[in-house]
């Protein structure tokens, strides 16, 4: 099979040869696809389902390519009847929503337990910040394991950044803006509840956004350190993560923690030419900022002053979100288009890519602002999702 975000995007070989300036990034890319869809396992999340839950974050997010990709995989794996539902609740799903209980599409049968699973991708990629306890909830009293909803929570963050590259990649190399779609509308209370596997934590959770350090404690059992096999050590990558509630908690799926963690270390450890390190600290907190991500932005604020970044424009962008003028063309030109390949439907489109280059970026600093936005997207939906943020004792 053809590189899928390459196929996606539709770059030509000059782009696709330049994005391979980060080879780690782009092979992990793939092997997160290959963890997260073609599993040595699937429990109780089965491939066709998998590829259902593509398909239907791909065609509410307006993104055509891939979801044609999606079905295709969708139509080796189910028969017409599951392609129809999933049909339909793309048609539901692109105007209502984002989480209303499995009220756009009802499954019944040997799918039921996917209209759960389509209710937490839809509340995934319009809004996570209202994840919650009671999300977890509403997916154990629809039978998934602890495992398997780490896997789902893996598989729809990543095709938030899988979608997020390609399109910022087809921009850049000349192609449009995706389709503008209807905004989507939210249920506020879907009556989901806590399941009784579900951990409610004691928490102080912070009341704005900080620039100190934050704890986090998650809603679904991390995996015992005794139950740790050598491919969960070596999924770590830093043997020191074990002492970490979150990483144990990825754990539950070593080949697509250590994927994707392969992935976060090139996209913002290689330094080979491209975008600053302050620079792309600073679209990760910009992307946690708008995403709503107390923790995330918390620990990249902090890396991107460590990197020479302007801390008071940082603080700035913490105090007053992403309206913030950030002091120079230049980074005010990397939050534009971090703002834009956030927002879904996407709407990054030329003239970010001509603001950027008036900025000074070239074409592989443009390609790293897409990498790091399109990552933290990923890693915003997990914390968000996972967990929750804790302040510790000290900044009380």
């Amino acid at each position: 099979m053809s590189n899928i975000i390459d196929l996606l995007s539709d770059i030509p070989d000059d782009v696709a040869r330049l994005r391979r300036a980060r080879p780690d990034a782009v092979a992990n890319a793939e092997l997160s696809f290959q963890a997260l869809f073609e599993p040595a396992e699937e429990k109780d999340l089965p491939q066709a389902w998998r590829y259902a839950v593509a398909t239907f974050i791909a065609g509410v997010s307006g993104s055509s390519s891939a979801a044609r990709f999606y079905r295709d995989l969708l139509s080796d794996e189910a028969g017409e009847d599951l392609i129809t539902l999933v049909n339909e609740a793309i048609a539901r799903g692109t105007s209502t929503g984002p989480y209303t209980g499995g009220e756009y599409v009802v499954f019944d049968g040997p799918h039921a337990g996917l209209s759960a699973a389509l209710d937490f991708a839809h509340l995934l990629t319009f809004h996570p910040k209202d994840a919650s306890p009671a999300a977890i909830g509403h997916l154990q009293r629809a039978g998934f394991s602890d495992d398997a909803i780490v896997s789902l929570a893996q598989l729809i963050s990543f095709v938030a950044f899988q979608l997020r590259v390609a399109h910022g990649l087809h921009v850049l190399a000349g192609g449009s803006a995706a389709a503008p779609a209807t905004r989507a509308r939210g249920v506020a209370n879907p009556g989901w509840a806590p399941g009784p596997r579900t951990i409610l934590p004691d928490v102080v959770s912070p009341t704005h956004f900080v620039n100190h350090s934050l704890g986090w404690k998650p809603w679904v059992a991390d995996l015992p350190k005794e139950q740790f096999t050598p491919a969960h050590y070596d999924a770590l990558v830093e043997p020191s993560r074990i002492d970490s509630e979150y990483f144990r908690l990825l754990a539950r799926d070593p080949a697509a923690l250590k994927a994707r963690t392969l992935t976060d270390f090139d996209i913002f450890f290689n330094t080979e030419g491209g975008l600053g390190r302050a620079e792309r600290e600073l679209v990760a907190t910009v992307v946690s900022r708008l995403n709503g991500c107390e923790y995330c932005a918390s620990v990249h604020q902090a890396r991107s002053k460590q990197e020479g970044g302007d801390a008071e424009a940082i603080d700035g962008l913490l105090r007053d979100g992403v309206g913030a003028d950030l002091g120079t063309d230049a980074w005010n030109a990397l939050r534009d288009a971090a703002v834009s390949l956030t927002a879904t439907p996407f709407e990054f489109g030329p003239g970010d890519v001509e603001k950027l280059r008036a900025a000074g970026c070239d074409e592989l600093a443009i390609i790293d602002v897409v990498n790091s936005a399109s990552f933290f997207n990923w890693a915003n939906r997990l914390m968000l999702t996972l967990g929750q943020p804790d302040v510790p004792k000290r900044f009380r």
